[in-house]
């Protein structure tokens, strides 16, 4: 990895981490706070919007590896286009609730923003063959934006864990991108959202002195399947290794939203039934929770991914396997009620 990306991304961290505490200031100052209730994970009254240093810290930091020549223009106007109104959506219903035809429209816009300038869902391959799915893959393609953004922010319950996610998720994608024999537009553009999200970390992990927000948590999703679908223009199988890479999330969210269904709950509804929130409670606090997901990353998806990565007849498949067998644990974890708040 060149020193230009190291710098980039070194950039984003500072920036990120002393922006978030700059946040924290004006959020305590003006009463921008989230108070418990019924359904949350936390017991005392914690500052939100911390998510503005992620967005600013990456967004300022790729269009600067942009005019350096590093991340390509396309990608620059996906990440920035789309991701910008998404943030600015996500800042207002942290402020005051927004209605959901506005937040639907802008994910959507989005969507279909970074679909356009991207050129569309690239050819995927699975097994020995590559299908280009044409339109249809495009429909797909805003279809998985509009869903990765909406899960980070389902799976932002507690402290550290979307964050840590998103850390992990850029890093490792990026590097395995490099080490496939991608250009540098997307692993520089990974990294510096790791960097970004790891900066912000130093502030919310567990236990948080700030909260992310919307206008971090739907912005995560959003650049990290940015990023995935853009993988694919080098690469047909990337896009499934980003799958592995963020399987904790997926499995979770695709489960979680299945069985509300099933059970006849308005899914559009808030709840706290997603299997790492159900683990904080039946545990009492969130440090062994986002901990637990960490190692799972490190110690089964990232391996898991490099074999993809080194193997790419084999990834769609490995893909499946993982999603198939998170989803199998994520529904025995689904037993388990309790009713004690974690701190």
């Amino acid at each position: 990895m060149s020193l230009s990306i190291w710098i980039h991304a070194a950039a984003a961290f500072a920036i990120s981490a002393v922006l978030t505490w700059c946040v924290r200031e004006v959020a305590l100052k003006h009463g921008i706070i989230d108070e418990p209730n019924a359904r949350s994970a936390h017991s005392t009254p914690i500052p939100r919007g911390g998510g503005l240093a992620i967005v600013f810290a990456t967004s300022t930091m790729v269009a600067v590896a942009a005019a350096a020549g590093i991340v390509d223009r396309q990608l620059v106007l996906a990440l920035l286009g789309g991701g910008i109104p998404i943030a600015w959506v996500g800042f207002r219903d942290d402020r005051a609730s927004v209605p959901v035809r506005m937040r639907l429209a802008v994910h959507a816009g989005s969507a279909i923003w970074a679909m356009y300038v991207l050129g569309g869902l690239p050819p995927i391959q699975a097994g020995e063959r590559i299908f280009d799915l044409g339109v249809v893959g495009d429909v797909l393609g805003v279809l998985a934006l509009a869903w990765t953004l909406n899960l980070f922010n389902f799976m932002d319950g507690i402290d550290g864990i979307a964050a840590s996610e998103a850390t992990f998720i850029a890093a490792a994608g990026g590097v395995l991108c490099l080490v496939g024999g991608a250009s540098a537009s997307v692993p520089a553009a990974a990294m510096i959202l790791a960097a970004a999200s790891a900066g912000f970390l130093i502030w919310n992990w567990p236990p948080a002195k700030i909260f992310m927000g919307d206008v971090g948590s739907g912005y995560l999703g959003f650049i990290i399947a940015v990023l995935a679908i853009a993988s694919g223009r080098e690469a047909p199988a990337a896009p499934f290794i980003w799958l592995i890479l963020g399987a904790v999330f997926f499995a979770d969210s695709l489960v979680t939203l299945l069985r509300r269904l099933a059970r006849g709950e308005r899914v559009y509804e808030a709840h706290s039934s997603h299997a790492y929130q159900v683990l904080a409670r039946k545990w009492g606090r969130h440090l062994p929770v986002t901990a637990t997901a960490i190692g799972v990353n490190l110690l089964v998806l990232l391996p898991l991914a490099w074999l993809a990565n080194t193997n790419v007849t084999r990834a769609a498949s490995i893909a499946a396997g993982v999603q198939v067998s998170l989803g199998i644990a994520v529904l025995l974890l689904g037993r388990y009620r309790r009713t004690n708040r974690p701190s």
